[in-house]
């Protein structure tokens, strides 16, 4: 048995899939406990009955959250003399260029623990001042007196010359403080960017231990067999697992780490179906969450978290806080605004029975777009008066009828989406009509078709078990580890063998790594790339380590930015390597082929609202659908964790592993 478990915002869901000659794959969702996550993963597991695993993969908010709410870790930074507002000043560059009265957001570490020691490396690394060992043992006191639980240790230049931070960092750890190193977390330059990382690091690190510390010992002692035989994976960022233990260490690793991994089950269940080039759309309770892939995941380095910046590479993942647990309400102006605040899983929409603030949710329950009867296929059912009376209190306040209400609400939500999918998409170059729209999360397929309407999208790709994507993208990701090393060469004067020579103790550390995590030999790819730039540039572009690599990075320059100038001077900032570790891909569970008519999986037809007013519409039963069946809208796909609408004119076909591909009428 694989298990892979997602924590969102409103809920924690479970997909199992048990290996054998016929796979068999499950899923399960039960309400989180924002307290306490690995309440609801415990439970989940026991509500669901499925023991003894081979492997478990786990992927959480706990990291973001932490950091989005400032509840991490009480901790110090240390820095080298003259630089412990670094954090605090930033860069030039504002969010909001021309408000005055902006707010930025604090920094983990308070003013009064952000200190200093008398140590100074240049820019070629040489030391200029060397550490006084004596420093140390004031900031030790300094640091139990504050009842500081982590430190964060980031010096001048020390991806250069680390010594100095190594040394900080022995004392530190022998004194019981968790200890965040900027040479081991992020060995590149920018002082601000990898002093923000670091801090980050050690901020949330002694909370992602702790959790982790609970659920392993509970996984330990609630499951059939414990975890003598299966291990606990983490789910990263950048879209790869990483063991536990080293999870523990790396926490930064972890800020996307749910968003990450429905990406990485969209882009597998994208190329399943035959679609290569998507924009992921994945709409929970709290947040909506989209990427765009043409190929594969699109990684940045330069992403902020909650005002923080992390170095550490990512996939681009835009949010808003655009979910079915998004509250709706009226601005100062008396102008309707959905989100970004949230219901969250407590108390939830007024739907769920302990909320009364009107949601994303109360509004397609209002307009009969989410049978109350069969949510999550009747294992809790919605309560509809509840949430009528929450969307009245809003429409008599605003002074709306209440359908009209209801259907501004999911106005606005879409009108919210759609700006963050032209995020990804427009705002950086890509035309939307040449993707796939994959529709996934709880709440997605209830807005998907309108939102391809909205921007133009030929097809939108909705799975049959969208709800639990992102757990089941766990099971679809591979080991993987990144390395960076900051060089700031001439391209001119470097010659291909010094690259090779310089990438090989990164390429030893990597299958070193690897092995660590249990891959074999023929399941390791190393892929190398370098950073690079015009010599004047503040920014670079990453390219494959190849010979002809200069001749790549004008042709990608030119890409990005519509020109290149191939006798300009460039130069060499990084080297990256990746390192993966492939894993066995699930397998997706295929269908019988039908008539074309869905006739078998009619439920009935219920009273809808939809744009053009009231109608009948024809609900479905998804589990029961077959291969090569036809829907026309309007019509409403009930599956056991998700629901899927059609408006008139919409068209859908159901293909060989039960996704429904929708044309939407633009």
């Amino acid at each position: 048995m694989l298990i892979g478990i997602d924590i969102g915002g409103t809920f924690t869901d479970f997909v199992f899939l048990e290996e054998g000659k016929t796979p068999r794959l499950w899923t399960h969702k039960i309400s989180s406990t924002p307290d306490n996550p690995a309440t609801a993963v415990l439970n989940g597991l026991t509500e669901a009955g499925r023991g003894d695993p081979r492997r478990v993969i786990h992927g959480s908010t706990v990291a973001t959250n932490a950091l989005l709410e400032r509840k991490g870790a009480r901790m110090a930074l240390i820095t080298t003399q003259g630089f412990a507002d670094v954090l605090e000043i930033g860069r030039q560059a504002r969010a909001d260029l021309y408000d005055f009265f902006v707010d930025r957001p604090e920094p983990p570490v308070p003013r009064d623990l952000r200190l200093e020691v008398a140590e100074r490396v240049n820019a070629q690394g040489q030391v200029l001042r060397a550490l006084d060992a004596a420093e140390l043992d004031d900031l030790v006191v300094r640091l139990h007196q504050a009842n500081v639980e982590s430190v964060a240790v980031s010096l001048l230049f020390s991806f250069l010359r680390p010594a100095h931070e190594a040394a900080v960092a022995e004392r530190l750890r022998a004194e019981g403080f968790f200890v965040s190193v900027s040479s081991e977390v992020l060995p590149e330059f920018r002082e601000y960017e990898r002093a923000s990382t670091t801090a980050v690091n050690a901020y949330l690190t002694p909370i992602v231990d702790r959790y982790l510390e609970r659920l392993e010992s509970g996984l330990s002692s609630g499951l059939k067999g414990g975890l003598k035989e299966s291990d606990l994976r983490i789910m990263q960022s950048n879209g790869g697992i990483i063991s536990a233990a080293q999870a523990r260490q790396q926490a930064a690793r972890l800020v996307l780490s749910g968003p990450a991994g429905g990406v990485v089950g969209a882009r597998y269940v994208g190329q399943t179906a035959g679609f290569s080039r998507l924009i992921t759309f994945d709409m929970g309770g709290t947040s909506t969450d989209v990427s765009l892939c043409d190929g594969p995941p699109k990684i940045t380095t330069e992403a902020a978290v909650g005002g923080c910046p992390i170095g550490l590479p990512l996939i681009d993942i835009h949010t808003v806080g655009a979910g079915g647990s998004s509250i709706a309400h009226l601005d100062a102006g008396g102008a309707l605004r959905v989100g970004p605040q949230s219901a969250g899983a407590e108390p939830g929409p007024a739907a769920y029975g302990r909320g009364r603030l009107p949601t994303v949710t109360d509004a397609n329950l209002v307009l009969g777009r989410l049978p109350a009867d069969l949510f999550l296929g009747g294992r809790m059912p919605l309560d509809v008066e509840r949430a009528r009376q929450a969307v009245a209190r809003l429409a008599q306040t605003a002074g709306l009828a209440p359908i009209k209400t209801a259907l501004g609400i999911l106005e606005i939500a879409n009108a919210n989406m759609e700006r963050a999918v032209r995020v990804i998409s427009v705002a950086r170059g890509h035309d939307p009509r040449d993707f796939t729209l994959l529709s996934f999360g709880g709440a997605g397929g209830l807005h998907a078709a309108d939102l391809a309407r909205r921007l133009g999208v030929p097809r939108v790709l909705a799975p049959p078990n969208a709800a639990t994507l992102s757990a089941f993208g766990m099971l679809a990701a591979d080991v993987m580890k990144d390395y960076a090393v900051t060089v700031m060469w001439e391209t001119a004067v470097t010659r291909l063998d010094h690259l090779t020579h310089r990438f090989a103790p990164l390429v030893a550390r990597a299958q070193s790594e690897l092995a660590g995590e249990g891959v074999s030999s023929d399941e390791m790819l190393i892929e190398q790339m370098l950073d690079m730039r015009y010599v004047g540039q503040s920014y670079e572009i990453p390219v494959p380590f190849t010979p002809d690599f200069e001749a790549a990075f004008h042709q990608v320059h030119r890409q990005t930015y519509g020109y290149s100038e191939p006798a300009a001077p460039t130069e060499i900032v990084n080297l990256r390597l990746r390192a993966i570790g492939r894993m066995q891909r699930p397998e997706l569970p295929t269908i019988a082929a039908g008539d074309a008519v869905p006739q078998q999986a009619l439920i009935e037809r219920r009273p809808v609202i939809l744009r053009g007013g009231e109608c009948a519409v024809p609900c479905y039963e998804g589990p029961r659908l077959e291969a090569g069946d036809q829907l026309a809208g309007p019509a409403i796909i009930i599956e056991p964790d998700t629901t899927v609408l059609l408006e008139s004119g919409d068209r859908a076909r159901v293909d060989g592993y039960r996704n429904l591909i929708i044309e939407a009428a633009l």
